[in-house]
């Protein structure tokens, strides 16, 4: 039996290196068009092959064998700082405070200070530019093994920049691009000062709000000063006590937070498999509640349009179809999604033609294909209405700054071609040439990858501790800037960098960093992958790829 609930509507990422850096532009953006060569157009609406290719069972050995020695070491330097042969830099209790319960677990912190701290200069480095696809970085060094640093007053200057979320090159400081969103810098000031429900609610949010439920195809649309808060502060006011979330195993934080939040019963289905998700859905339909067993308020499926850290792409023609199935509701994040796939930028929606009628709630963030800050929620009238007076993120948080705003609408008129330029789809068309040229030549060259090919999060797999922070630390030598990320955020034999592919890439700067990908492949032996991929992409064997059940 099925709640009557359930049935209403929702509520709520070729060695041509002669050019090199004196292409690199630190204004942002190549504003001049490129031709990556054939096999590449835009991104298909039809299923891609998604490759999640496992390593040699040696990999796995070592990699746990790796962790396991610079465990034993660790314990090995806490004996040390427990009989004072070695200094403890952590924050801990003055002896007056060993009687009270303690405000710092020890063996909590044992990963941080243990492991983190030895390569933590792999991340948070200071930058000094605007993150276009060459970045400026300020040089720092640690004399105490990374627990504090100092600055050396020297510049890293054009570093190739692969890591941040700049799809379509929009973080960009040209001008003659933003000169609108000066204008309305002069008009509005930089900030409000007010929630949207009191004073600070301006006519550039109103024709935002409008502009973006066009784009996405949805009746109505409310917007979000910030990101994870969009899904965090979103979720509780869409479901409580007595409904029930499936969450993919792969989502978010934010929308893992907001789950939790909400108070709801959360169980996780394994990623991008269809058959956990019907089991669980059956489950759910045909027992109801635990104990009482009564039917579930409401069934909130939540997944990603492509998943951050793995580079695949939601199967969704699939999950709407076991939407309808069993009456749940479909929560869809196109954090990454939006503006980076599909023909026209329009996300996985137009990716795999699907109607955005049929999702319940569409959300997306401003911070990666736009090129600003925030997030937004659409769908239809009543949703909308009914999150504008119960969500905590627009009811309590300060409008929208009035310059990101425009950005934002300035950005989006442009994909759109409202702006009375084809500069938009030609971005849109210069990422997906590169996301397809840079995969199928890291495939060539015999790294492991994860993803979709029209996903422009590109992972390669490293596994061993040793070799992820010497993978950075040797790619910012040569003057790349990687993202690397592994265990807690990656399964413990799963680290990786994580390669984020941009409109502003030019060819020469993709050829650059693949000599060098190479080069540091062959130095640190990073090549896994015992599959042979042909050289021309539309011409593969179907058993050279492995589909994601």
């Amino acid at each position: 039996m099925v709640s009557p609930a359930v049935n209403g509507n929702l509520k709520h990422l070729n060695h041509q290196n002669g050019r090199k850096c004196e292409d690199m532009k630190t204004n942002g953006y190549h504003n001049k068009g490129e031709k990556n060569g054939p096999g590449t157009g835009v991104a298909s609406r039809q299923y891609r092959h998604e490759s999640f290719e496992q390593a040699p069972m040696y990999v796995a050995v070592m990699t746990y064998l790796g962790f396991g020695i610079v465990t034993l070491f660790g314990y090995f330097r806490d004996f040390l700082r427990a009989v004072g042969l070695e200094k403890c830099h952590l924050a801990q209790e003055r002896e007056e405070q060993k009687d009270f319960v303690p405000l710092y677990q020890d063996f909590e912190n044992f990963y941080t200070r243990n492991l983190y701290m030895r390569v933590r200069d792999n991340w948070n480095r200071p930058i000094c530019s605007l993150p276009g696809p060459v970045f400026d970085l300020m040089e720092r060094v640690s004399d105490d093994y990374n627990w504090t640093f100092r600055l050396t007053g020297r510049t890293i200057h054009n570093a190739i920049n692969m890591g941040s979320y700049n799809y379509l090159g929009f973080a960009e400081n040209n001008a003659d691009f933003l000169k609108t969103v000066a204008e309305k810098t002069q008009q509005y000031g930089l900030g409000v000062c007010s929630t949207r429900q009191e004073i600070g609610n301006l006519s550039i949010h109103e024709e935002l709000e409008q502009l973006v439920a066009s784009f996405v195809g949805a009746e109505s649309s409310m917007t979000f000063g910030m990101g994870f808060a969009t899904n965090s502060m979103n979720i509780p006011a869409l479901v409580g006590k007595g409904c029930l979330i499936l969450s993919d195993e792969l989502n978010h934080t934010s929308l893992i937070l907001g789950a939790r939040l909400s108070g709801a019963t959360i169980r996780v289905f394994k990623h991008n498999n269809m058959h956990s998700l019907e089991k669980m859905l059956r489950e759910a339909v045909c027992s109801g509640q635990p104990r009482t067993h009564r039917p579930w308020k409401k069934i909130l499926i939540m997944v990603e349009g492509i998943y951050s850290m793995e580079g695949s792409v939601v199967r969704l023609p699939e999950v709407i179809a076991l939407k309808k199935k069993y009456k749940a509701y479909l929560y869809l994040d196109e954090a990454h999604s939006i503006g980076a796939v599909g023909a026209s930028g329009r996300g996985v929606t137009e990716l795999f033609n699907v109607n955005p009628a049929e999702i319940d709630v569409m959300m997306g963030t401003f911070t990666k294909s736009f090129g600003a800050a925030g997030g937004y929620i659409a769908g239809k009238k009543e949703l909308v209405d009914y999150l504008r007076s119960h969500s905590h993120s627009a009811v309590y948080s300060s409008a929208m700054s009035p310059p990101v705003t425009e950005q934002i609408i300035r950005a989006m008129k442009c994909i759109m071609g409202k702006d009375g330029s084809t500069e938009g789809i030609r971005r849109i068309r210069q990422l997906a040439e590169n996301t397809r040229y840079f995969r199928g030549r890291l495939k060539e060259m015999g790294f492991i990858i994860y993803g979709n090919d029209d996903s422009p999060v590109v992972p390669i797999l490293l596994y061993m501790p040793g070799k992820v922070v010497a993978f950075a630390r040797e790619m910012l030598e040569r003057k790349i800037g990687v993202v690397v990320v592994g265990f807690p955020a990656t399964p413990i034999t799963e680290a990786r960098a994580r390669f984020c592919l941009s409109a502003a890439h030019t060819r020469a700067m993709l050829n650059q960093v693949l000599q060098h990908l190479n080069e540091v492949g062959d130095h640190l032996c990073l090549k896994f992958s015992r599959r042979k991929y042909s050289s021309c992409p539309d011409l593969h064997d179907e058993t050279d790829f492995e589909l994601s059940s």
